[in-house]
Parts: structure tokens; sequence; C-alpha cells
């Protein structure tokens, strides 16, 4: 059996596809960095996402990488 030489995925670095809320647009690999106090709605509403680009030109760190 051949063995794979793709990278395992980094523990606790879960990424998706959506709206970020710094650049305005649909981007891979969005993170939720804050959640606000916004009453109900939408299951997104009140929370904000930033794509990887994003995070690094802003300092931004996601909700799931604070201590």
């Amino acid at each position: 059996m051949a063995e794979t030489t793709r990278p395992a995925p980094a523990a606790n670095s879960p990424t998706g596809y959506g709206w970020c809320a710094w650049h305005q647009g649909h981007a891979r690999g969005v993170r939720l960095i804050n959640v606000t106090d916004q009453g109900s709605g939408a299951a997104t509403a009140g929370k904000r996402f930033a794509c990887r680009s994003c995070r690094e030109a802003y300092d931004l760190v996601p909700l799931a990488d604070r201590p």
C-alpha cells in the first residue's frame, strides 16, 4: 500500500467557505472572529467571520484560538 504525501490537517483549525466581514466578499477558509448581540434572526446574524488574508492584515484572532 502506497503512503500519501499529503500533510495531516492541523488540529483545531476548522475552515469553511463563507462571507468575510472585513473585505465584504466570499472567501475560502473563513473563521469566526467575534459574536455581537444583534437579536434573533439568521443563524449567522451577529457573527463576524474573516478570511485568512484579512486575519493576517488586521491581526485578527479567531475565537477558537483565543486563550
